[in-house]
């Protein structure tokens, strides 16, 4: 394929989205942004003199929409989601129609020329065996809607041809910042509270930059005859800790960062798991940023905001 092919990116004015946008535009690529708009951001404004971006406002379950910006990409990468166990407990229908059913319905109307690269999620491997790393090869044991939803996804779009990312827990700036991601809700507390209450410290995750999942993307994109039909851990290989081990990892930047266990209560979000990331690996991918390096990003960015301004709730 051409390395500079037409893109439909939607959500694209999202957390990964104001990332990967940009760098594909960067690449050469013409890219068709679909979004709601749904937290009033801005993110996409610095984009805007490029004349290979168009933007269109819009919800991605709209057939009449969606289906004519179908037929002029070349690569789809479907990001419009609402991201996490909470958020989709609370809107399990919305959740449904978003995360699965528009996917779907771009899926079965695409042809065979079209490539899918979609990101989805580890948070499928639900809990996992003590010190037993999960591969691709793990049976899938999702623990909440939003990861049931992902692994049905995912069976859709192997079934497609499509490259399928597990994306590890993201974390990092981005244009348009979410503060309920978990590092990036940790960081935030030790900049702004000093402290952190941890309820069942010892859960374990992996974690990746959000400029790193970008990476992936146009990683499967240069790669995509090779990886086709195949899903794929993105994650940093150095970083499956628990909760504890990455407030440890902060109070390292932040010495006056206090940390309490609770000896009651119970995570919302009950993944817990390690994940090896040694087959995206195998085919040349490599991330850049480190999780400390996330960390100092992150310290620096929130002397600019403040909590009331960037989740999604």
């Amino acid at each position: 394929m051409n390395t500079t092919p037409h893109v439909l990116v939607t959500g694209g004015a999202g957390y990964l989205g104001s990332i990967l946008v940009p760098s594909l535009l960067a690449r050469g690529c013409a890219v068709t942004v679909v979004d709601s708009f749904l937290y009033g951001q801005t993110s996409l404004l610095d984009c805007c003199a490029d004349e290979k971006l168009s933007i269109v406002r819009g919800d991605v379950r709209d057939e009449r929409l969606m289906l004519p910006l179908l037929k002029q990409a070349d690569v789809i990468m479907p990001l419009a989601c609402l991201v996490g166990a909470p958020l989709c407990a609370r809107k399990p229908l919305e959740a449904r129609s978003i995360n699965l059913d528009a996917i779907l319905m771009l899926l079965s109307n695409a042809s065979k020329e079209q490539r899918f690269i979609s990101p989805t999620s580890n948070s499928g491997y639900g809990v996992g065996q003590d010190g037993v790393f999960c591969t691709e090869e793990t049976p899938m044991n999702p623990v909440s809607l939003y990861g049931t939803l992902k692994v049905e996804l995912e069976k859709a779009l192997l079934d497609a041809g499509a490259v399928s990312l597990r994306l590890a827990t993201v974390c990092g700036i981005s244009p348009r910042m979410r503060l309920d991601l978990l590092v990036n809700d940790f960081t935030y507390r030790a900049v702004t509270d000093r402290f952190i209450v941890l309820f069942e410290a010892h859960f374990k995750r992996n974690y990746i930059h959000v400029r790193d999942v970008a990476r992936a993307f146009h990683h499967a994109l240069d790669h995509f005859d090779a990886m086709q039909g195949q899903p794929y851990n993105v994650g940093l290989s150095d970083a499956n800790l628990s909760k504890m081990e990455l407030c440890l990892e902060i109070q390292k930047q932040v010495p006056e960062f206090t940390i309490m266990e609770a000896p009651i209560g119970k995570d919302p979000d009950q993944r817990n798991y390690i994940v090896s990331n040694d087959k995206i690996e195998a085919t040349g991918y490599r991330p850049q940023v480190s999780l400390p390096r996330a960390i100092t990003e992150l310290i620096k960015g929130y002397q600019v905001i403040r909590r009331n301004q960037y989740a999604n709730v």
